[in-house]
């Protein structure tokens, strides 16, 4: 899966939304998954790990920020699991995406499979709407606003298989 948040304006405003997404993230906890209270288990081998791992390295080596490394987490009692903490790469740290070339960090390229959740920032909501309906994982997508024009623009232009409005995409439950 690969789990991305376009975010919208300005980049001060973008930043702000990014350091709270790191704040709430940092309040996820690691562990056992059958265990209460436990919110991010580990991930399926270890191969998945080290996968997930060198892309978040690869990611930052061509020149996204960190702003939250879940890479070394420790798990009492499971030091040699396949544990990755939450982890927030931003490729808008410095600038908007430039839509004229694509976007090929691989923390956006790729799925990760993993805690892991790639920022970017655009300028408006028909540059979201381009990244969103260029990107081949488009399975599902959701948009959260206050604007009911925005949410209609969305629904119509956006090209994934299922879209939510202020929810998360709909999953069906067994």
């Amino acid at each position: 899966a690969l789990s991305v948040v376009v975010l919208v304006g300005g980049l001060e405003e973008s930043r702000g939304w990014v350091d709270e997404i790191v704040e709430q993230a940092k309040l996820l906890k690691v562990g056992n998954g059958f265990q209460e209270g436990v919110d991010v288990g580990p991930l399926i081998s270890k191969d998945a790990k080290e996968r997930a791992e060198k892309i978040i390295q690869r990611s930052i080596d061509e020149g996204a920020t960190c702003p939250l490394d879940g890479r070394g987490v420790a798990v009492e009692g499971y030091e040699g699991g396949n544990f990755l903490g939450p982890t927030v790469i931003d490729l808008s740290d410095r600038e908007h995406v430039d839509l004229s070339e694509p976007i090929t960090n691989p923390a956006y390229a790729e799925e990760i499979f993993a805690p892991v959740l790639t920022v970017l920032a655009v300028r408006t909501l028909d540059d979201a709407i381009s990244i969103s309906n260029k990107n081949p994982y488009g399975n599902g997508t959701a948009i959260f606003t206050s604007s009911g024009g925005a949410a209609r623009k969305y629904q119509y232009e956006i090209e994934a298989g299922q879209v939510g409005i202020n929810v998360p995409i709909p999953v069906p439950l067994p």
